[in-house]
């Protein structure tokens, strides 16, 4: 099954075989991925290496209805918005393929979740519904069986009584919380905390505050908890899968992800190691969607194939969707 071969990838090898037998399946069973491809005249018989495969503008989950499988659809992921906006919509018709893909990802990264007490700050998630990050954070405190795990939406006092608690018996704490969120935390309490404590930034102020580049969170952050590090997560509604940070902004990808840059100026062509760019992703765990997407953001990768998060394209910069406007 597809499905076990995406998660016991344990090499380039690997990756490349499978990534090719998404396509495949992706171009053959995607409707708007196979036009896409086709406009581009890229078949599924010319893609021999992942190289080859095109990457689909992630606008477009705003537009269609973006799936690779006939079965129904379980749950409908949906990104923030404004009033009015438009948003991006996941269609997952497999959520055991979601799980295992967080629940895996976090044990490569971090080890076992239940040696871990897991407090949940993620006020503007909780207050609307369809929030993918929510999902996650819900089976992680289930997975937890702590106790003191979960969400404290404006419990902010109990939080820190329980931080504190925790820290003196010398417990582990997964600290996940949106970064506003984070920052009024510092702000109005004196609170701190060790290297016991994996501090979880999971980025945007969401509206409440004016962004900020992370190096500068993560500064304001690391001089209010008292901490060497702080620890962050990249993901979106458009994927299953997440990168971890373990500190300076620097992402790693689960076995299954692949992240690659892309020329601002040639969306079809790459650019040099350590030079910004687009950031495309290969997320095989979306079997069920789009695995091979050019995200909004702006980035960097090293040889390693570890990755940084510069910032996002403006609207003027966007490209690719006009090729579909037919």
């Amino acid at each position: 099954m597809l499905v076990d071969t995406i998660f016991s990838i344990q090499n380039n090898s690997d990756f490349e075989q499978a990534a090719i037998k998404v396509f495949h399946h992706q171009y053959i069973n995607n409707n708007t991925y196979q036009r896409f491809c086709n406009l581009l005249g890229i078949t599924k018989a010319s893609v021999t290496c992942v190289h080859n495969i095109p990457f689909l503008p992630i606008q477009f989950f705003k537009q269609e209805k973006i799936t690779s499988t006939t079965s129904l659809t379980q749950k409908i992921f949906t990104s923030s918005g404004t009033t009015g906006s438009v948003v991006s919509k996941h269609y997952v018709s497999d959520l055991s393929i979601y799980e295992k893909s967080f629940r895996k990802g976090f044990a490569h990264f971090y080890g076992d979740i239940s040696e871990y007490v897991v407090l949940a700050v993620l006020p503007s998630y909780l207050e609307r519904e369809g929030s993918s990050l929510v999902y996650m954070a819900e089976k992680l405190i289930e997975d937890s069986t702590q106790s003191e795990s979960g969400f404290y939406l404006y419990e902010i006092e109990k939080l820190v009584h329980t931080l504190q608690k925790l820290i003196t018996e010398q417990k582990k704490i997964l600290l996940l919380g949106v970064s506003f969120a984070l920052l009024d935390l510092i702000e109005n309490y004196s609170i701190t905390l060790n290297d016991n404590v994996v501090i979880m930034e999971t980025g945007g102020m969401k509206g409440r505050r004016k962004e900020i580049i992370r190096e500068e969170l993560h500064k304001i952050l690391i001089d209010g908890f008292g901490v060497s590090k702080i620890h962050s997560e990249y993901g979106m509604t458009e994927l299953l899968s997440q990168a971890y940070s373990q500190g300076a902004g620097i992402f790693y990808c689960p076995p299954w992800m692949k992240v690659s840059i892309r020329n601002p100026e040639d969306p079809l062509s790459g650019i040099e190691t350590g030079k910004t760019g687009g950031i495309n992703i290969i997320d095989l765990a979306n079997i069920n969607s789009c695995s091979f997407i050019a995200t909004q953001d702006l980035g960097k990768i090293q040889n390693d194939g570890s990755f940084q998060v510069i910032g996002r394209f403006d609207h003027s910069d966007i490209r690719g969707c006009n090729l579909m406007a037919l």
